[in-house]
């Protein structure tokens, strides 16, 4: 079924940037004296918004009752974020020509746990900013993946001034984590898995896993009746 939407996941999917994030979480946290290993952050924390991330590492360590260490934490990563993005730009052109080519079909949004600063500077520097009328970003929900909330948010804002609501069965989503495949099935809607750090015997509940988000894998084009 060829879908009447598409929503993207952002870090990991359009930006192919999760070792990047490894690194940044590793030395975020070492300033402040936690030792986070890249293992530790793909074994456990691949697709957790940036806040949920934090708390949950602070509290592995005994830091939770830290009075703003969290947020400091967030805006040092997306500090550091922007910064690397000035020599390791990290949506590749294959992925920009997917989107282009998906947002001449259907309309197109992004649900994501990153801060809408980064995720606004990395779209304009790609030129895919005009694609996108919405994006739900860290400061948009209460609850990140594996809550289905950022997803069921872009849909009602994707529905907005819509005569014929596009229904959630009809979306797909592009995702690279156990926990946006989670939060996108939650949300009742189909989800393709860009194969990423997360084992495939996990996402069974995907309709499809590819190597990457690239228009000419035919099996991303016949998702759209592409000719």
């Amino acid at each position: 079924m060829i879908p009447a939407a598409v929503i993207f996941d952002f870090n990991g999917t359009l930006s192919d940037d999760e070792q990047l994030l490894a690194e940044l979480f590793h030395e975020i946290f070492a300033e402040v004296g936690i030792d986070v290993p890249a293992s530790l952050y793909f074994d456990e924390f691949v697709g957790y918004s940036d806040a949920e991330i934090c708390r949950r590492l602070l509290a592995r360590f005994g830091r939770a009752d830290e009075d703003g260490l969290a947020e400091r934490l967030i805006e040092r990563r997306t500090e550091l974020y922007l910064e690397a993005q000035r020599t390791r730009p990290t949506v590749r052109p294959e992925a920009a020509e997917l989107v282009r080519q998906v947002a001449a079909r259907v309309p197109v949004a992004i649900a994501s746990g990153a801060a809408r600063r980064e995720i606004e500077t990395v779209l304009e520097a790609s030129g895919l900013r005009d694609l996108f009328g919405v994006l739900v970003c860290l400061e948009n929900v209460a609850n990140g993946k594996p809550d289905p909330e950022g997803y069921l948010l872009a849909l009602d804002l994707l529905n907005r001034d819509r005569r014929s609501p596009v229904a959630a069965a009809d979306v797909l989503v592009f995702e690279d984590s156990e926990q946006g495949l989670k939060a996108a099935t939650a949300a009742g809607m189909r989800c393709v898995m860009v194969a990423g750090p997360t084992p495939v015997e996990r996402l069974t509940a995907a309709e499809g896993i590819v190597n990457a988000l690239d228009w000419s894998i035919p099996v991303v084009r016949e998702l759209f009746d592409a000719d």
